[in-house]
């Protein structure tokens, strides 16, 4: 089957890494189904596996991908839950031998993907095959971030950190769904502006001074705005933080996080049950993932290189 996999390791030139051609067809151990995939979406994580961040080098070559939807050996449409836990944590997330798709066993940017048959929850027919490949990575840790690690309520104000990407994107329109006051920080004047035309109250320069402090900032970004969103909180605020893309050693500034009681708290991806809760949203209340373009899967080297550029404002999406 043809698929896209990492063949080595290069934090210089990850994309140097990437193989697109045949793989040997997967199969499914006791209890895991065979899906035959037709929307996977591209995710950062895709580019730290091509840096040789979260795998070994025993386990090339390693097709990338965490998320799909595609069509069961049924035939249902489904959407693949792609949290691997085998403990039997009531929340996976805090299964210490849990890992994704793509980091011990095979990713979605195939043909076919073999999964545990728990990990598959029904696809709405409302949602495209595109829409539901978005939905249990970023959108799922948008989630999980706003509504159940953050203790934010209707009406308060959540800062979202840098605009564009997947997980920043899908925070804007859950939280606004939600009933919060959403802003937003970007360096691009155009990233702004697509962010309040999307549901962002209002969008602010990286590192600008706000007009008054937030209940909660949102943070995948890391180094480059961890200053600025400590410096955002009010007193007793929250950060949660579900990524680094541009670096996880910051000056921590304990002093001011004692001295104002601020609460940091972090998130990872989501469970089962969140996502078969996202997907109920999404269909109920008409929500839909935003994005930017979609590509056939063997231009998988061409959606990498978007990613990496930060050429994109919602999701990449390959499909079958």
């Amino acid at each position: 089957m043809f698929a896209a996999s990492a063949v080595a390791f290069s934090p210089e030139d990850p994309l140097s890494c990437l193989r697109l051609g045949e793989h040997p067809e997967p199969v499914p151990p006791e209890g895991w189904v065979v899906v035959d995939v037709r929307a996977a979406s591209v995710n950062h994580h895709d580019l730290w596996t091509l840096k040789g961040v979260g795998i070994s080098a025993d386990r090339l070559p390693m097709i990338l991908g965490c998320d799909a939807a595609g069509l069961d050996p049924d035939g249902n449409e489904v959407i693949v839950h792609g949290v691997i836990a085998p403990g039997g944590y009531a929340d996976e997330t805090f299964d210490p031998k849990r890992t994704l798709l793509s980091e011990l066993h095979q990713g979605t940017f195939a043909e076919r993907v073999v999964v545990p048959r728990r990990n598959l929850l029904p696809k709405p027919a409302s949602l495209s095959w595109a829409q539901a490949a978005c939905l249990p990575t970023a959108w799922l840790t948008a989630y999980r971030m706003l509504f159940t690690r953050s203790g934010l309520q209707p009406g308060q104000t959540v800062l979202v950190q840098g605009a564009g990407g997947g997980v920043s994107t899908a925070l804007i329109m859950l939280a606004r769904q939600a009933g919060l006051r959403v802003w937003v920080t970007s360096r691009e004047e155009s990233k702004r502006a697509r962010a309040v035309e999307l549901g962002a109250h209002a969008a602010f320069e990286s590192g600008a001074r706000l007009p008054e402090r937030v209940d909660a900032v949102m943070e995948t970004v890391g180094a480059a705005t961890w200053s600025h969103t400590l410096r955002s909180l009010r007193p007793g605020g929250v950060v949660v933080i579900a990524g680094a893309t541009s670096g996880s050693t910051p000056p921590a500034d304990l002093s001011r996080i004692f001295f104002l009681q601020l609460s940091v708290v972090g998130s990872t991806m989501g469970t089962r049950e969140e996502l078969g809760q996202l997907i109920a949203m999404c269909e109920s209340t008409g929500l839909r993932p935003l994005i930017d373009h979609e590509l056939p899967l063997a231009s998988a080297d061409e959606a990498l290189r978007h990613v990496a550029r930060g050429d994109l404002f919602g999701k990449i999406v390959l499909t079958v």
